[in-house]
């Protein structure tokens, strides 16, 4: 640097998924136009995630990535892959990564995402399988070309997605879900017995009430055992209980902490200079509490606001929640909250499709459909009107 000129500011995004790319994306649109490091802990640039469990697992994809690698060098982003964060210092704005190394900050964006649950006790066998990253994806997609039956654990959206991958491949699936419906606790018993009946038409052995006991083989999975005591021959055991926050690396840096990092409504922490983003952040929700959203496009809609209010252009987070889900041929689509311990009314059911109002107090809060997109995305600009406005009058 000369004499006289002035050091650019530095931005570092920690986590290079979807939201740390479109925070790094947003920000260049902002018009900051300081140094933006984006690192990431896997070795692969920035890729889109939930086809891994689609798409990706049935052979007709294999390469997901969001950018290709010259966009870092026209948007002057400095991605480093393979870099995992492990400690945060807020007082000296440095980060430490697992190779020693202290990265300076300016400003920095927690982006780190999530990890897959995983259950205790289960033994180290061939054949057993989380999926939350490529290489996840990659290894069970080996592992389903020679499987003859395959055990989902866990029917929320991705236990429901890798049931649908399985079936459209051929595989025998068993699906054990420890609630009374697959995604109770989403969509609602109402909705998910709705979502049941797609997978049990599809040739799916849903059990649902019941949970996994253990895992057993030799050097890899040959039986599962429920907690009914039912006993399963299977080849290959997929784990989808849910991920957890990765914030372990931020202990000792002065940050709430609570089910993710706790931020306003525009991804400022409650430490200077400190933001969060996507599946790690808990936002500011409009009744005052914090709320992570784990939904593809509450990524880019996070990531534009925190870039607009870190370089001093706020703008108001106007966020409808929106998320969807295929399963057996059918679009699975979510606009606004999906109330499960609100009011449902069925509007559409012809056996396959159908589409579901929800509304809390006499107020329409969302809609879930299935086959039904246009249905279901006219509904936006009717959410929050009163519910005799908005559900169709019985002849």
């Amino acid at each position: 640097m000369s004499i006289g000129q002035e050091r650019k500011s530095r931005t570092v995004i920690v986590g290079a998924g979807l939201a740390g790319l479109r925070t790094a994306e947003e920000l260049r649109k902002a018009g900051y136009d300081g140094e933006i490091v984006l690192c990431g802990a896997e070795p692969h640039p920035p890729y889109d995630r939930p086809p891994l469990s689609k798409e990706f697992l049935a052979g007709a994809l294999d390469d997901t990535a969001l950018r290709p690698r010259e966009f870092f060098d026209e948007q002057r982003i400095d991605f480093r892959p393979g870099r995992r964060a492990v400690a945060l210092d807020t007082t000296h704005r440095e980060v430490t990564f697992a190779d020693g190394e202290n990265l300076g900050y300016d400003d920095l964006v927690v982006a780190t995402g999530l990890r897959p649950r995983r259950l205790p006790g289960l033994p180290e066998l061939a054949g057993l399988h989380v999926l939350r990253s490529v290489d996840d994806a990659r290894m069970l997609r080996d592992s389903l070309a020679s499987a003859r039956h395959v055990t989902v654990v866990g029917a929320g959206f991705i236990g429901c997605e890798l049931a649908s991958s399985a079936r459209s491949a051929g595989v025998d699936v068993t699906l054990v879900e420890p609630q009374s419906t697959p995604l109770a606790s989403v969509l609602g018993e109402q909705v998910g017995s709705l979502v049941a009946r797609l997978h049990v038409d599809a040739g799916v052995d849903v059990r649902c009430g019941t949970s996994l006991a253990s895992v057993e083989g030799d050097t890899r999975v040959r039986t599962v055992v429920l907690a009914d005591g039912d006993e399963i021959a299977t080849d290959a055991v997929v784990i989808g209980i849910g991920s957890v926050p990765e914030t372990e690396w931020l202990d000792g840096g002065g940050l709430e902490v609570a089910n993710g990092v706790v931020c306003d409504d525009s991804g400022r922490t409650g430490v200077p200079h400190v933001w969060a983003v996507g599946d790690v952040a808990a936002w500011r929700a409009p009744d005052g509490a914090p709320a992570r959203v784990e939904h593809w496009t509450n990524a880019g809609e996070q990531a534009a606001v925190l870039a607009a209010a870190l370089t001093g252009k706020p703008r108001p987070a106007d966020q409808v929640p929106y998320f969807w889900s295929d399963q057996h041929g059918l679009k699975i689509q979510s606009l606004g909250a999906s109330a499960p311990s609100g009011t449902v009314h069925v509007v559409r059911d012809d056996g396959r499709k159908f589409v579901v109002y929800y509304e809390v107090d006499g107020t329409f809060v969302g809609v879930v459909g299935a086959g039904a997109a246009g249905q279901v995305m006219k509904m936006r600009g009717r959410i929050g009107s009163p519910i005799e406005d908005v559900v169709p009058t019985p002849v």
